[in-house]
């Protein structure tokens, strides 16, 4: 343990403690709005970064989980100040909510660095602010805690219980068919999301608050308990009074996350069944705190994890279920062998001290070893000269059948071509065609939009066909399902070889042996590279041009090559 920080070491201290004339100022101006010297003298100064907004539906109780946060702060002795930072919202941002997660971790690194504070709690949720608010900490390395907006409760219709986006898809589907009504939709619409809180499902927001808590970054617990469950407001307080121990103990990030801690992260998506999008956040993740995580490695631990996690898309409950048959914790007790449970966390213990006395209450949410749903992780890794680079499948939530299969491409240039002829009649494909969905990566979406469930064509679903073979280089959302092959890197829009896929091309897919192959010749496919022109850049100015000229492909995280790794920042002079 680091050695414990006297007053005058604190880094508030060099705005707020000093005799200068800048040291006047700073005081005053916080005794301006109404607190006195004794609020925040030789006390720690906690940052609550905060990603409500009204927009922000799932984080619609961060107002109140703030005023929690504060009070255990002033419990333990701290001063809290809240900061907001811009929420990414998977609902409403477009064209990509994975477009804005580096602005999220930029805004968050900036915002530790320039103010004067000591350590932060972190406020997220929704997809891709626990990545970035992660990543923003661990390259400002203050101490920090995340505390995660919890899932929303179960969603309700005709006495069935509902799970965001895969009962979504799954309906959108039998109403294109034709088998549910206009009346019925609108039905489950409003009995969709009935709560507060994050996708119910093990969609990528429970995927990564899940992997934020297994990291060691969350207190133990923290990352299933139902937004709107009470012990959500308590876990809220528990956070901020330990935040203020943290500052005095100089506990880090950097102490906490090794290659351990990283590994632990990548068992857990595989036992829950989690997200594809987590193979891209850990990796930005890990690269932040200088820790390289090639995609193999996810194969690797992939074989030898089973998902014991019984929920949607890949099972059949819900992340409230989840939390009552013992959560996180007693999930990672059922796998203690499969652990590095000498990791440390964010609440000075290891892992193996935080899971040791849970306990499972349902044995058919939460799985044993000896009965999982899957003997194996539930994500792999292709590789072939269709993804020199890798491509990322789910097989758990992919039609068996569909593992190993050769099939015919349907190409789309782009979403929009896509959108335009998918439910033309007149479309020549089959249920054993390989749809093929270009220009939709990090560059060419931009943003690597959440398009990979590519949808199914309609003529074909009112034949009965709900699942066939999808590639892109797009992502999916977690909640979604299907034999959908995606983050096929390099991209298309850079010239990888998905650009070069002409319709009625043999596509082969070999989950077991982890391959994906364009059956065309060299000669054939050199041919094509060459006549290949790059599009035309369409984005000049602001955020989207920084982010066109800096972010790195799937495989490397998607981060900006300016902040994945290097010297820290210095300090700011205090003049």
């Amino acid at each position: 343990m680091n050695k414990k920080k006297n007053p005058d070491d604190l880094r508030s201290h060099r705005w707020l403690g000093v005799d200068t004339l800048r040291g006047f100022g700073h005081r005053s101006r916080a005794k301006q709005v109404g607190y006195a010297l004794e609020d925040f003298a030789g006390k720690p100064v906690i940052g609550i970064i905060n990603t409500w907004s009204d927009l922000s539906i799932c984080h619609s109780h961060f107002r109140q989980r703030a005023e929690e946060i504060k009070r255990g702060i002033w419990q333990a002795g701290g001063f809290p100040v809240e900061l907001p930072a811009m929420p990414i919202t998977e609902t409403y941002m477009k064209p990509s909510p994975m477009l804005y997660r580096n602005f999220l971790a930029m805004q968050t690194e900036e915002m530790m660095r320039s103010q004067p504070i000591d350590g932060v709690v972190l406020m997220g949720g929704c997809d891709k602010t626990t990545p970035g608010l992660l990543m923003g900490a661990i390259s400002m390395n203050l101490p920090t805690i995340y505390l995660p907006a919890g899932p929303m409760l179960r969603g309700n219709w005709n006495g069935q219980p509902l799970g965001s986006g895969s009962d979504v898809w799954k309906y959108w589907a039998e109403r294109c068919a034709g088998t549910i009504t206009a009346e019925q939709w609108n039905e489950m619409e409003d009995g969709i999301a009935r709560s507060a809180g994050v996708c119910m499902t093990m969609g990528t927001a429970s995927t990564m608050t899940a992997i934020a808590e297994a990291m060691g970054m969350t207190l133990p617990g923290a990352s299933s308990i139902p937004a709107v469950d009470a012990n959500h407001q308590r876990m809220a307080s528990r956070c901020g009074r330990r935040i203020v121990e943290m500052v005095w103990e100089d506990l880090k990030p950097s102490d906490i996350l090794t290659r351990d801690s990283f590994e632990n992260a990548i068992t857990t998506d595989m036992a829950i069944g989690g997200s594809t999008n987590a193979i891209i956040h850990i990796v930005a993740m890990a690269g932040r705190a200088g820790i390289k995580i090639d995609l193999p490695q996810f194969d690797e631990i992939a074989q030898r994890t089973p998902v014991i996690a019984n929920i949607r898309p890949s099972g059949q409950f819900l992340m409230e279920d989840f939390y009552y048959a013992g959560g996180l914790r007693a999930l990672l007790n059922q796998i203690p062998g499969l652990l590095k449970l000498d990791a440390l966390t964010v609440n000075g213990k290891t892992l193996g001290e935080n899971i040791a006395s849970a306990k499972v209450h349902n044995a058919d949410v939460i799985r044993s070893t000896d009965n999982p749903v899957s003997a194996k992780g539930g994500t792999a890794i292709l590789y072939g000269n269709l993804a020199p680079n890798g491509a990322v499948i789910k097989p758990t939530a992919a039609d068996p059948r569909l593992h190993q299969h050769t099939g015919k491409a349907v190409v789309f240039k782009n979403y929009n071509d896509m959108a335009a002829r998918i439910d033309d009649e007149a479309l020549d494909v089959t249920a054993d065609s390989v749809i093929v969905l270009q220009n939709a990566g990090p560059l060419g979406g931009p943003g690597m939009p959440e398009w990979g469930m590519l949808p199914i064509p309609k003529k074909l679903l009112k034949q009965g066909v709900r699942d066939m073979v999808r590639i892109s280089d797009a992502r999916m959302s977690g909640t979604s399902y299907g034999a959908c092959v995606l983050h096929v890197a390099p991209e298309s829009y850079i010239g990888g070889t998905l650009a070069f896929v002409q319709d009625g091309d043999l596509i082969e897919l070999d989950v077991p042996n982890r391959k994906l192959n364009l059956l065309v010749s060299e000669e054939e496919l050199a041919k094509r590279k060459a006549a290949w022109q790059p599009q035309q850049r369409v984005y000049e100015r602001g955020f989207t041009a920084l982010y066109l000229d800096h972010v790195t492909q799937a495989h490397e995280g998607c981060d900006f090559d300016f902040l994945h790794a290097g010297a820290p920042t210095p300090e700011p002079e205090i003049h």
